[in-house]
């Protein structure tokens, strides 16, 4: 690691998703670690904590996905749903079922891979899913993460949490007024939680106060090829609506690999609300009407992501009172 040059450090970061900082910290000598690893160079398993991470166990979620076995999310670690995966392949092809996958696995892997694809089944159970969940927030579970102890952040939050809980969802908050846990804290709880969505509100700052407005992140990785495609629709819904609904410059939406994003099993969303170091955003955000309307906008995009497309609207046209008069209240 020492070798490398802030050139390079600052292209390995973009490739991978990550802070483009140009120094190696823990998170990049960690993906530093992981891509030192290819298909085939160690025996996969699952071991007591921290459970194994790579670019090898990606792949092997990769290659399992396409061949139609359920992985889940291609994230690189290999977790019990992995090794449930491994288990099926090893079963469909005759080789001894432990979980483990060793030299013997991995060659019939490769030879099946080359004739067999089941497309991207990933997606369709994705897809699949969110439909299945139907259009009302009644029985869905929003998890809202008001990042750091910001309090801005979190009476965003709050304000959010009110208007959903009167739809009918389910909330839950990872941190209250006073405490801040730490972000793994705030991971496991989500995943406790076995919620639907998983949203993390945040503002940024900047060296100087030129950088200005809002921007959404979900997971993504160009160099595994994979994405959340909730993840994705959800962050898009969300960006429109609140540049529809403000005057908050469109920093767009983009794909990033943050362990909040990878690690959270429910498509989870990062959500910059501003900069707190721009005057400008800084003092939209100090207005609680601002506030309320940051909070209509989330809900209008979390409802619209659970919509069928006959039955969406136009970005910045709905409010929550059209979705107590159209009953999708239930």
């Amino acid at each position: 690691m020492s070798d490398l040059t802030e050139s390079e450090i600052r292209s390995f970061q973009q490739a991978r998703g990550l802070d483009v900082t140009g120094f190696v910290d823990a998170v990049t000598a960690r993906a530093l670690e992981e891509a030192r690893w290819k298909l085939g160079d160690r025996s996969l398993y699952v071991q007591e904590h921290p459970l194994m991470h790579g670019d090898d166990i990606a792949a092997l979620q990769a290659r399992l996905t396409e061949m139609g076995f359920d992985c889940g999310r291609v994230d690189g670690i290999y977790g019990p749903r992995t090794e449930l995966a491994v288990k099926d392949f090893q079963k469909s092809v005759g080789a001894t079922i432990d979980g483990k996958c060793g030299p013997a696995t991995i060659i019939a892997l490769i030879r099946l891979t080359k004739i067999v694809s089941g497309g991207v089944p990933s997606t369709l159970r994705q897809n699949a899913m969110q439909q299945s969940r139907g259009p009302a927030l009644a029985n869905k579970v929003i998890v809202l993460n008001p990042d750091g102890d910001d309090q801005l952040v979190y009476d965003v939050a709050v304000r959010t949490e009110g208007r959903l809980l009167a739809l009918g969802a389910s909330v839950f908050l990872t941190r209250g007024a006073t405490n801040n846990p730490t972000e793994s804290e705030r991971i496991l709880f989500s995943n406790k939680s076995n919620a639907d969505l998983m949203i993390s509100l945040n503002v940024d700052s900047y060296i100087n106060d030129r950088a200005h407005g809002a921007a959404t992140y979900f997971y993504g990785s160009d160099t595994h090829g994979v994405h959340s495609i909730v993840g994705e629709r959800f962050a898009s819904l969300v960006q429109r609506e609140i540049c529809a609904r403000t005057d908050l410059t469109n920093c767009r939406t983009h794909a990033k690999t943050w362990d909040l994003l990878r690690m959270t099993m429910a498509p989870t969303v990062r959500i910059d609300l501003g900069y707190v170091s721009n005057p400008g955003d800084l003092g939209r955000l100090s207005r609680p009407d601002f506030r309320d309307v940051i909070a209509e906008a989330l809900v209008i995009a979390i409802q619209r992501l659970y919509l069928a497309a006959e039955d969406d609207a136009k970005t910045g046209t709905l409010r929550i009172s059209d979705l107590r008069n159209a009953g999708i209240r239930r």
